[in-house]
């Protein structure tokens, strides 16, 4: 009996522990432009400059996810252009561009916080959030928290923990697996900012 239960509880799936995804200090498991684009102050990561960003930048992980919850906190401001950020998860860098990557996007900022976005991918967002209630929940300028859940296809976000975004992708083409990447949008005078970046995968 005693053998039998202890090859059931072998056989249970297992589930790693929440993980910091930035360590507050380096960009160890992270790749991008660290020499111009982006930077670390007070434990937090940085992208972009008030003096102006010429085009879209990312900041990617160097490990690959499929099924997890991850939580963090941002910050955007901006006085000029299409001030806005994002969190891509499920993502790639395309191969001929040194500034793009294709996937989902939790996108932030310029009237699309709380909306999934398909990133150079397909001309269309899969699922808008409620404009109005994302008003009425973030707070522009400072810290928001921010959250991403996937399981398989399905995907929600979370903005100052109300859910925006419940979507499930039907295309069994789209990849449910890949990098998740910072993002800080070109054309604009604007600086984004993240921190306690946590991940919990799952299997």
């Amino acid at each position: 009996m005693k053998t039998l239960l202890f090859s059931l509880l072998l056989s249970l799936p297992t589930f790693a522990s929440p993980v910091q995804l930035f360590d507050g200090k380096t960009f160890t498991g992270w790749e991008g432009d660290t020499a111009k684009t982006w930077r670390i102050e007070d434990g937090a990561i940085l992208g972009g400059s008030m003096d102006g960003n010429r085009r879209n930048e990312f900041l990617m992980t160097t490990k690959s996810y499929k099924n997890f919850t991850l939580k963090f906190e941002y910050k955007l401001v901006g006085t000029e252009g299409f001030v806005n950020g994002g969190v891509q998860f499920h993502s790639i860098r395309v191969p001929e561009s040194e500034n793009e990557a294709r996937g989902f996007q939790a996108d932030i900022g310029a009237g699309y916080t709380g909306f999934l976005q398909d990133e150079s991918r397909r001309s269309k967002c899969p699922a808008p959030a409620d404009r109005d209630l994302v008003k009425k929940i973030e707070k522009p300028g400072e810290w928001n928290a921010y959250e991403i859940k996937t399981e398989g296809a399905h995907i929600q976000l979370f903005v100052n923990g109300t859910k925006t975004v419940d979507y499930t992708e039907t295309d069994p083409a789209i990849p449910l697996e890949g990098k998740i990447g910072l993002q800080i949008h070109g054309n604009n005078k604007a600086v984004v900012s993240y921190r306690n970046l946590v991940i919990d995968e799952s299997p």
